[in-house]
């Protein structure tokens, strides 16, 4: 084991670029004895255990070749989808952006393809950059990243596309700006426990689907990230490393309305690199 861990340690050193794909949470039976408190706290666990197991399963050619992306996956736990059961799944997405690079989204969404074997996803939700604290989110922000998305869905990537807590101002001027319209947005019901009278009736005259989500404003902080690598990877040298994107998944069911499978892909730079 003492070994094996100073393999994932060398090799987190001389990587540049950090993928973690935690599999298919829904057959996760250690994450069943404990039920997390929350979405962030459910995604720590998450890195933190797909890390220490991976550790265990480093093929001792991965050492020699000593690629600049390391890919973090467990590969029994990974279920691509057959091109028979294609249709009968709807593969949602909601993509927590952490740099303020846009082209991070085709990243993501190439890499989440590739990932469940499917050529496109059917929607994709996305969560901007956390602000400085003070300032406000506006459609400047938006912008750049609303038009990769845009781009994405004209090249046959995504089928939808979505925004994530915006108040009905902002949602109005991204509607009237944006060439694709947001067919989604959803509304954290902590900070308003029923919908804005005023958003629901613009959603409704322009039909737009208003959903609710539980997640952190912040669904995960570079220091909480660093923090589940240490973990995952024992003295493991994690300061360096920067949070790119975290991308959550769910491929549902649709004529049963269930959860198939569901699971995280995260990314991050190693700073300077």
């Amino acid at each position: 084991m003492e070994k094996q861990n100073s393999s994932a340690i060398l090799l987190l050193k001389q990587a540049t670029t950090l993928n973690i794909h935690t599999g298919n949470l829904v057959n996760w039976s250690r994450l069943k004895k404990k039920c997390p408190s929350s979405t962030s706290e459910e995604l720590q666990g998450c890195i933190r255990e797909t890390l220490s197991e991976w550790c265990t399963k480093i093929a001792p050619t991965l050492e020699k070749e000593a690629p600049s992306t390391l890919e973090c996956t467990l590969t029994q736990a990974t279920e691509a989808i057959t091109p028979e059961e294609r249709e009968e799944l709807k593969v949602s997405v909601k993509l927590f952006l952490s740099g303020s690079d846009p082209s991070s989204i085709r990243t993501a969404v190439d890499l989440a393809c590739s990932t469940l074997g499917l050529s496109q996803l059917d929607s994709v939700m996305i969560a901007p950059p956390p602000l400085p604290e003070g300032v406000s989110l506006t459609l400047e922000h938006l912008q750049p990243y609303w038009e990769e998305l845009e781009n994405l869905l004209q090249s046959h990537k995504i089928a939808a596309i979505g925004t994530s807590d915006l108040d009905k101002p902002l949602l109005e001027q991204l509607y009237t700006w944006a060439q694709v319209k947001p067919s989604s947005n959803q509304v954290n019901l902590a900070s308003c426990c029923v919908m804005p009278p005023d958003l629901t009736a613009f959603a409704k005259e322009y039909d737009i689907q208003l959903l609710t989500h539980n997640d952190s404003k912040e669904l995960l902080t570079e220091t909480s990230f660093q923090e589940s690598v240490s973990e995952g990877v024992k003295d493991a040298v994690v300061a360096d490393w920067s949070l790119e994107w975290v991308l959550r998944y769910s491929i549902i069911v649709k004529s049963r309305g269930i959860i198939k499978s569901k699971g995280y892909l995260v990314q991050a730079k190693r700073i300077g690199s």
